[in-house]
């Protein structure tokens, strides 16, 4: 099964234009790369002269596929990991967020105690024989009986061990924005459990390349318009 790629609508623009950002092959939803910080787009639902328009609802809020993404990047950012932050967000068929998870060392496993390096002369040194994936702890995170028929949201696309546990659990689509590892040979295997298993994986073109995160937005500076007004 070929990877699809699903584009969405560009959304809000700014300055009058819109915002289109990676370029990348094949049929692919987009995503930008979560950075340190995660932010809500600054522009606004406009009149005709460019004004904002508070007695419209806003154009430029987040889509879907967007928001879902975000939260499995935002998850990412709770890794441990030096080298590389993947989070996951599982959403079923009413649009519910059902799971999250981020890649890290297992429940009651010191991390200050356990190797975190890519590379080491003796393989035990290095993180991969302790690690969780994201989708390993998404999927165990659930907060519902099952997350048959959903769908996973994740950074990476999944190594052949968590596209086992994606097949195993009935998860039936998978939304990814890197797939850096592409010709190695758990991805190779991977694929082909997907593809016999009837899964379906989309690489998504996000729109934006950030979204960032303000938490003083709440609370904006109103300037009081009679403040200039001396007292009498």
């Amino acid at each position: 099964m070929a990877t699809e790629t699903r584009q969405e609508s560009a959304g809000c623009t700014e300055n009058g234009n819109s915002r289109d950002l990676m370029d990348t092959p094949s049929r692919k939803r987009r995503v930008g790369e979560v950075t340190d910080s995660i932010s809500t787009p600054e522009k606004k639902t406009c009149s005709s002269n460019g004004r904002v328009d508070l007695n419209k609802k806003r154009s430029d809020y987040l889509e879907w596929d967007e928001y879902f993404m975000a939260v499995a990047f935002l998850s990412a950012q709770r890794s441990k990991d030096p080298s590389s932050q993947v989070g996951a967000c599982i959403v079923n068929s009413e649009k519910k967020i059902v799971g999250i998870g981020y890649n890290g060392m297992p429940n009651g496993c010191s991390d200050d105690k356990l190797p975190w390096s890519r590379t080491a002369e003796n393989r035990l040194d290095t993180k991969y024989p302790y690690v969780c994936h994201a989708e390993l702890n998404a999927i165990l995170n659930k907060n519902s009986a099952d997350v048959k028929g959903c769908t996973m949201y994740v950074a990476l696309f999944p190594c052949n061990e968590c596209a086992k546990l994606v097949i195993q659990s009935g998860i039936r689509e998978i939304i990814f924005v890197s797939d850096k590892y592409h010709h190695t040979p758990e991805m190779t295997a991977s694929r082909t459990l997907l593809d016999l298993a009837g899964v379906k994986y989309t690489q998504f073109v996000p729109k934006r390349q950030q979204i960032t995160i303000a938490f003083d937005a709440i609370n904006p500076t109103v300037t009081n318009p009679l403040a200039s007004i001396a007292s009498p």
